[in-house]
């Protein structure tokens, strides 16, 4: 893996008001791209506890008991994109709160590079909760994308957290050619 500056990003949750948070979540998640200039992301449609709301998201999830991060992210790459993927590097971890469910997210993102695509294996609560999907986009159309979604508390949440980490996702990318 390339070594680069990561970054870290510590976020508060103003959508809802604070109330406890009773548990930590560790998760992986991926800015993954191709060699033609496109990304990766996953569409989520969702009406839950958060509301209802139609957001984009990289794709990732929770880290396994005993999973280290590495495996982690190529497995969640695996199920929700049907990617296998080379690791790039660490961009860095954002910390961030979902006040409404009392937690604590420690997001750990990594920059990915597409090898091949095969068959998804999607939990039942991806496909029927969450409808998963792919979006691939160019760089200017995910930015917009999310600025789109940020119109739900929801979407200003992931936004916050994720348009940093696809800026410097970019960044090294453009540094590296």
């Amino acid at each position: 893996m390339k070594n680069i500056q990561e970054i870290s990003i510590a976020l508060e949750d103003l959508e809802w008001p604070f109330d406890y948070i009773d548990h930590d979540r560790e998760i992986v998640r991926a800015i993954v791209f191709d060699d033609y200039g496109y990304y990766y992301f996953v569409r989520a449609i969702r009406d839950d506890d958060f509301g209802k709301a139609e957001l984009i998201e990289t794709s990732g999830g929770g880290v396994e008991k005993g999973e280290d991060l590495l495996a982690a992210i190529k497995r969640e790459l695996k199920e929700e994109l049907g990617a296998e993927v080379e690791i790039i590097c660490k961009i860095g971890v954002v910390s961030d709160y979902y006040n409404l469910i009392h937690r604590h997210n420690i997001n750990n993102y990594y920059l990915c590079k597409i090898k091949s695509f095969g068959d998804k294996h999607m939990t039942q609560d991806e496909i029927e909760c969450f409808h998963l999907s792919t979006l691939k986009m160019n760089y200017e159309d995910a930015v917009r994308e999310y600025k789109r979604c940020s119109e739900t508390r929801i979407g200003r949440l992931i936004a916050n957290r994720e348009l940093p980490i696809l800026n410097r996702a970019k960044e090294i990318l453009d540094t590296a050619v």
